[in-house]
């Protein structure tokens, strides 16, 4: 037998035992089905996160404008108290009998008047048929009128003290919450002091001081500027509390420090929240919301679209003119909703990949289609 019949022989052999002889070799399997959305340009929100500090809406502190003795104290600490309120006695036993002193002195200088202003009367009349000196005519008006000037001086003695008498009485100032207190009775207190008795604070509504960094109020202003986007009329604010809930009611935007903090190069923006409950205390740290305005141009992408890379990129597989799968660096630095607020890598009318095998590689040939869990934005597959 020739041995060229050997050797197909012994090939064919071997080909039917692995399936067959002659046979055609498997055909390639068809490219894989991937489930794509339409891009398109819409509006979203544009929305700032920033650290805050909750402020009262008015503060202020009660000190003493006269020194003594504290007798009484007349609130309860934390209780909402009213302004004019009555908050502290001061022992006015020193202040009364000021006052009284003041009195009468006044009612002596007033006695004295009717004396000098009938004596100066009958000098001038005197001085006429020269029974009188001219100089002591003089004398006699100037006492009267040092005698009127003296009932002035000794009614504002009174007042004075008058005064005096009711700081013995110390008042709140402004309605609102009031703290504890840092003296009892029996302490010594004296006007001018450092430490306030009491604080009281209003807080039925508060601010809110966020802070936001200066190249961010600078790209906002260039993109208004530019046209792509248009600013919110009254800036809305939402707050999220410490335990990560969200108040439920919204703030404004009230006005932003005209100066960088040189320290952070950040500027101070200052918002105004409703706080019936009080649920919103002075000092507690929140993370406000602020919507700013509307971005008129933006690529707003399924979050199934948008992937993370090995360094923490943002990514994205979009399939290209060729039905090809192609990667895309994006930036998405917020959502809104179940999307991505997409102002680089994508454009209108790209096929961005929601669906599809996990290991597609770019390069790797497919056939698009409509999502099965995605909405599409606009059209879905192309």
């Amino acid at each position: 037998m020739p041995k060229g019949l050997i050797v197909g022989l012994f090939a064919c052999a071997s080909s039917l035992a692995l399936g067959g002889c002659g046979k055609d070799a498997p055909a390639a399997p068809p490219p894989p089905s991937v489930g794509v959305v339409s891009l398109k340009v819409e509006s979203a929100p544009l929305i700032s996160e920033l650290p805050g500090r909750i402020a009262a809406a008015e503060i202020a502190e009660v000190r003493p404008q006269i020194s003594g003795i504290i007798r009484k104290r007349l609130f309860a600490e934390g209780a909402y108290v009213k302004a004019g309120q009555m908050l502290y006695e001061i022992e006015d036993a020193p202040y009364q009998a000021a006052l009284a002193q003041a009195r009468g002195n006044l009612a002596r200088a007033q006695a004295s008047i009717n004396a000098t202003s009938l004596q100066a009367r009958r000098y001038q009349d005197l001085v006429g048929i020269n029974a009188v000196s001219r100089q002591e005519a003089d004398n006699a008006l100037a006492t009267a009128q040092q005698a009127r000037a003296d009932v002035a001086a000794q009614r504002a003695a009174v007042q004075a003290a008058q005064v005096n008498q009711n700081f013995t009485r110390i008042r709140a100032p402004i309605s609102g919450r009031i703290g504890r207190s840092l003296f009892t009775p029996g302490a010594l207190v004296q006007a001018g002091q450092a430490d306030a008795l009491a604080t009281i604070q209003r807080i039925d509504s508060v601010y809110v001081d966020v802070t936001q960094s200066a190249a961010d109020i600078i790209n906002f202003r260039q993109a208004l500027r530019d046209g792509g986007v248009s600013e919110a009329d009254g800036a809305r604010v939402q707050l999220l509390l410490p335990n990560g809930s969200t108040y439920a009611l919204e703030g404004r935007l009230q006005f932003s420090e005209v100066t960088v903090d040189p320290s952070s190069g950040a500027v101070t923006l200052r918002a105004t929240f409703p706080n019936p409950d009080g649920l919103l205390m002075p000092g507690m740290y929140v993370r406000a919301r602020v919507v700013a305005g509307q971005q008129t141009n933006a690529i707003l992408a399924p979050q199934q679209g948008i992937s993370r890379d090995a360094r923490g990129r943002a990514t994205a597989m979009v399939v290209n003119a060729q039905n090809k799968a192609e990667i895309r660096q994006v930036e998405a630095k917020q959502t809104m909703g179940d999307r991505w607020i997409v102002t680089q890598g994508l454009k209108a009318g790209d096929r961005l990949i929601v669906e599809g095998p996990t290991n597609l590689k770019p390069g790797t040939a497919v056939t698009p289609r409509a999502p099965e869990q995605v909405k599409p934005v606009s059209g879905g597959a192309q």
